[in-house]
């Protein structure tokens, strides 16, 4: 039952973070970050089947171990991004905020460029 583990660190932190914004709203942040954080680490044990589990289809299939290992790390990194949004949101600068989903996005595309050109390359062998 991890579900119920993060929905009580889920609510206990709104609750702390609630009574933080009255009398020290600076510290409020760090109880968001501090609840992201267990809430990963709950997470981690999951994550960790899962990719243990794509390694074993991708063994099976004949895949590309290297096109599974750049899905696993845009996976990750739009994981992370999202994550840094929603603390700066929390923090109430959501400028920054789009420039670290930009940022993210942009890391994105580049570290996906080799799947897109070994598409394109089948493509054109497809292709008369």
């Amino acid at each position: 039952m991890d579900i119920i583990k993060i929905i009580g660190v889920g609510f206990v932190a709104v609750i702390i973070a609630i009574i933080l914004k009255q009398y020290k709203p600076e510290y409020a942040i760090y109880v968001s970050i501090l609840a992201g954080g267990l809430i990963l680490l709950f997470s981690m044990d999951k994550l960790a089947g899962i990719i243990q589990l794509l390694n074993n289809l991708a063994n099976s299939s004949m895949l590309n171990s290297q096109f599974l290992a750049i899905l696993i790390k845009i996976t990750g990194i739009a994981f992370l991004t999202e994550y840094a949004v929603s603390v700066c949101k929390d923090a109430g600068e959501t400028a920054i905020a789009s420039k670290v989903d930009l940022g993210g996005k942009v890391i994105i595309i580049a570290i996906s460029v080799p799947i897109i050109s070994a598409l394109l390359e089948t493509v054109v062998k497809i292709l008369p």
